[in-house]
């Protein structure tokens, strides 16, 4: 989370621009998220794991980034692709795997899946199914924040398919006309779902969207953590002034298909290949070593704490029970005792 610790420090070319403590929590924190999604593609492939479930694989910086920029209190939401965020922010691997199982220990007591991760107590407002669904409820939540004078903020998160939703601009427009603090996030890995942005988009260069509602627009290259980092806490700065929202484009990439039920054949080898040279788990590993912030022992450990956690989360998941069919009936409304529910 936001502390000095983690603020961009002016340096020359040859710099890194934060401290080694920040660049290790990015290392285990992305970690987390790679080995985590790892397994559960190979649980899915074993049908542990049913339904729909689309892996955040390569995307790991978009969230871990954020999270170091941002601070305790703000919200996050994103659409369905949503593993990434809630690792990042610290959600229990245990609850998230049990909720890829449909077990009632999971994030959402095993009703939501893969595409419904919630939680509360980190400020993570959810995984979304519908396309482009989340950004006016990510509208509605930094209103709210705003109204009750929190000096919070929401980071909305969607795929580069979202932005040809209506709502998307709809959510843009009332966003800037009220100076709410959000930050519109376009994770855009090339691809909404097997269909190129450039055959379905005549505005390839997403980011400049926002530029029709005023709104201070910047593509980002989030193969690259610390600009990630960068980005979100200029967007934060301003957010927190009362200056309203940010739009940045992520320009990130999924080495997984779509969905688990996506083989990708609608790109190359070469093409996956070559951002996966951009890796940013990589990346920051050799900033590490290079820097001496730690050994390769040191990171080896970190290596086998992350499977550690990862194997107990497949065990918790493996050994919790599923819902009782009259749990169908619970948290549907509020109101407790809401006539037209019976159990």
């Amino acid at each position: 989370m936001e502390n000095t610790k983690t603020k961009a420090k002016k340096t020359s070319k040859d710099q890194v621009q934060f401290p080694a403590e920040t660049y290790l929590f990015w290392f285990e924190n992305m970690l987390l998220q790679r080995r985590f999604e790892e397994r559960a593609g190979q649980l899915y492939g074993r049908q542990k794991i049913k339904g729909f479930c689309h892996l955040y694989i390569g995307q790991e910086a978009s969230a871990s980034g954020a999270v170091t920029a941002l601070r305790p209190g703000d919200k996050w939401i994103t659409a369905y692709r949503d593993h990434g965020q809630p690792l990042a922010l610290g959600t229990s691997p245990n609850a998230i795997m049990a909720e890829l199982f449909a077990k009632v220990t999971g994030a959402s007591k095993g009703k939501g899946g893969s595409m419904h991760i919630f939680d509360k107590a980190v400020g993570f407002v959810g995984g979304h199914g519908i396309v482009g669904g989340q950004v006016p409820l990510g509208a509605g939540l930094a209103f709210a924040e705003k109204y009750n004078k929190t000096g919070n903020l929401c980071i909305c998160y969607m795929g580069d398919g979202a932005v040809r939703q209506g709502a998307f601009h709809e959510a843009l427009n009332m966003a800037m006309l009220w100076k709410l603090p959000v930050i519109f996030v376009i994770e855009n890995n090339g691809y909404a779902m097997g269909t190129a942005v450039k055959r379905s988009s005549n505005v390839t260069e997403l980011y400049t969207l926002g530029e029709s509602y005023d709104i201070p627009s910047e593509p980002v290259d989030a193969m690259a953590v610390e600009n990630v980092h960068n980005a979100v806490a200029r967007a934060a700065e301003r957010a927190r002034a009362g200056e309203g929202p940010t739009l940045l484009e992520f320009r990130t990439y999924r080495y997984k298909g779509h969905s688990m039920s996506d083989p990708a054949k609608y790109r190359t080898k070469e093409e996956v290949e070559y951002y996966k040279s951009l890796d940013s788990i990589e990346s920051v590993r050799e900033t590490i070593l290079k820097n001496k912030f730690a050994t390769e022992a040191d990171l080896q450990a970190i290596e086998d704490k992350i499977m550690k956690i990862v194997d107990e989360s497949v065990e918790f998941a493996e050994n919790s029970p599923y819902p009782d069919p009259s749990e169908a009936y619970h948290d549907v409304y509020v109101q407790k005792d809401y006539p037209f529910i019976m159990d």
